[in-house]
């Protein structure tokens, strides 16, 4: 299953089969392949269905244990069915997943499955003789879910539009995130654009139980990162023996993808990341295996030809997307209402435009999302520790917020009228989480905690609205557990040599890192393997989308547009551009304001409740 929604209530309400198969149809662009809503009781689920395993229509509908104990709504993948089928001694009448975590949930328990579970998902698990409910997400968090609770009645879905169509909420817009979103691209979890409808965290299920005509929820978090390895290895069989150890893990990761009864492809970009997860699965597969880039017809945004060599090498069916401004235009509406809010990285519109060509031949695609997370790519931000220990002139929070940030806190401070209460929470929890960890440590828990939550969402949307399932080798809990307490910080950003590591202490890592150091070190090592060093130690470079050659567009569409919202100061619309257009990132500002006006305007102009 690929998309779920569900209400939940202590009282009977009226029409509630007609609300849950507006709510279950409103996710049909994420399982085309089949709907299923049922009711009874306090409950409703819908379920729709993209089949990538088990092609046959005997889990269409929401699966009910023999017992008749519990219901479950399921959308994601479970990588290790075997080894949890294994333990069982569960009289299987199909080989789905969802048959499976029902199987285990009733011999082993919640708690027992939670733990040894390997996948993506986000669930609902219905207890009928105890009458309560669990919302549950991956690890990772590479699945979302949402819900609210509105007059004592739980809805939730897999996309927040599947609450709204409902009927039984007229949303109401969080005016306090647009800070959150100008600073990260993203809402971080728990909170989203729409007041009182939030986001399951990852790693967390939500346990809802009816109490006296009222609905508890309580909160659980059941898996979170491991401590990390900082100490250093220098001794060159260890790190050898190292290198073989986590290639075999990310083989591991890899090929535990692979497993479907659909095509399957990967997205190639010609990046380290994507190139080596195409190896591994092409030469896994065996067969011809289909790969998929996307770029603009000027030649400086886009990496047709590295992504070509790679194809070329393991033989792949290579396709080639080309775009252009109006293309990227055309998509950019459609995309924010299927994402249920703004879009926070400018590549997300290509991303969509390439997975609804991947449908054609694909209904599985391996992205490579994570591995800059894991192993230290973002050398200018993972090197501030370095230079903080031999610069000491600010707060180590200030200068990691000044680096990471994406629109300046001096150009939201001067043009956002609004209170910035979630950023001085999240500045505290951020600061908490600083302040325990070592330096280090401290960064790659906020890239693992915070910055991917808006990557596994962009992978989400992009590919779901075109019916692709994508999954992501490198946000496997295993894999990074095993990194995590393994691998020392020397082997993830390596010196070149001591010279190196001297002539760093003066200078910024935006003027070091990739020239001193190796970002990514074990990862380029293991990889010396599988491609060429042309693909393995170029320099990092994100998907480019001109945005600051459309400048004047998006200047003339703020002006157009930025008029009528309170939370922005119009009387000072001239002053903001001139402030936006002395930034570096002058286009991808207009853009994300832009984005906000965008999202209002689709989902808080018409009436939702009936």
């Amino acid at each position: 299953m690929s998309g779920i929604a569900g209400i939940y209530s202590p009282l009977k309400m009226k029409n509630v089969n007609d609300r849950i198969e507006l709510m279950t149809e409103s996710l049909r662009h994420r399982g085309p392949d089949a709907i299923s809503f049922e009711s009874s009781n306090n409950i409703a689920l819908g379920n729709v269905k993209l089949k990538t395993f088990d092609l046959s229509n005997k889990t269409n509908k929401p699966i009910i244990d023999p017992e008749k104990k519990y219901s479950i709504v399921f959308d994601g993948e479970i990588y290790n069915l075997g080894e949890l089928r294994s333990c069982l001694h569960y009289n299987f009448k199909n080989n789905s997943d969802i048959e499976v975590i029902l199987a285990v949930v009733l011999e082993k328990g919640l708690n027992w499955f939670l733990d040894k579970v390997n996948g993506i998902y986000a669930m609902c698990i219905y207890d009928s003789f105890e009458n309560e409910l669990f919302l549950i997400r991956d690890k990772l968090g590479v699945k979302p879910l949402y819900y609210t609770v509105l007059d004592n009645i739980l809805l939730f879905g897999s996309e927040i539009k599947a609450i709204l169509n409902s009927g039984l909420i007229q949303p109401e817009f969080n005016n306090e995130a647009i800070d959150i979103y100008l600073a990260n691209r993203y809402v971080f979890e728990p909170y989203t654009f729409f007041k009182n409808v939030y986001q399951i965290e990852a790693g967390t299920y939500v346990k809802a139980k009816i109490d006296n005509n009222n609905i508890n929820i309580t909160k659980s978090k059941y898996w979170d990162l491991p401590d990390m390895n900082l100490e250093e290895v220098n001794d060159d069989y260890y790190e050898s023996y190292l290198i073989k150890l986590t290639e075999e893990k990310i083989i591991e990761s890899v090929n535990s993808c692979l497993s479907a009864d659909v095509p399957i492809g990967s997205f190639l970009s010609g990046g380290l990341d994507s190139s080596l997860i195409t190896a591994i699965a092409a030469l896994s597969m065996g067969k011809s295996f289909n790969t998929y880039i996307i770029g603009f017809e000027d030649r400086e945004y886009n990496e047709f030809n590295y992504a070509r060599n790679v194809s070329e090498q393991y033989k792949t069916k290579h396709h080639e997307i080309l775009i252009n401004k109006n293309d990227y235009l055309q998509e950019w509406d459609n995309l924010i209402y299927f994402k249920d809010g703004p879009l926070g990285v400018p590549n997300e519109i290509p991303l969509a435009l390439l997975s609804k060509e991947a449908k054609k031949q694909i209904d599985v695609v391996l992205s490579g999302e994570g591995a800059d997370e894991l192993f230290g790519g973002y050398g200018r931000i993972f090197r501030l520790p370095f230079y903080y220990e031999n610069n000491f002139n600010e707060e180590y929070y200030d200068l990691f917020v000044k680096e990471y940030e994406y629109v300046p806190r001096d150009i939201r401070d001067n043009f956002l009228n609004l209170s910035f209460y979630l950023r001085e929470e999240f500045d505290e929890l951020n600061k908490k989480m600083f302040d325990n960890k070592d330096k280090r440590e401290s960064i790659f828990n906020f890239f693992h905690k915070r910055h991917i939550q808006g990557l596994l969402l962009r992978l989400d949307t992009a590919t779901m609205q075109a019916s692709v399932q994508a999954r992501v080798p490198f946000i496997n809990h295993e894999l990074i557990e095993f990194v995590y307490k393994n691998i020392p910080y020397n082997l993830k950003l390596k010196w070149k040599n001591s010279f190196s590591l001297l002539e760093a202490r003066n200078l910024h890592p935006k003027y070091f890192s990739e020239t001193m150091d190796t970002p990514k070190y074990i990862l380029k090592k293991l990889s010396e393997k599988y491609l060429t060093n042309d693909i393995i130690y170029r320099r990092k470079v994100g998907f480019p989308v001109p945005l600051n050659h459309w400048f004047s567009y998006l200047k003339e569409l703020t002006y157009d547009e930025m008029d009528c919202f309170p939370w922005f100061k119009y009387d000072k619309i001239d002053e903001f551009m001139k402030s936006v257009t002395n930034s570096e990132r002058s286009g991808q500002i207009l853009w994300m304001f832009l984005n906000i006006t965008k999202f209002y305007k689709i989902y808080f102009s018409r009436k939702w409740t009936w």
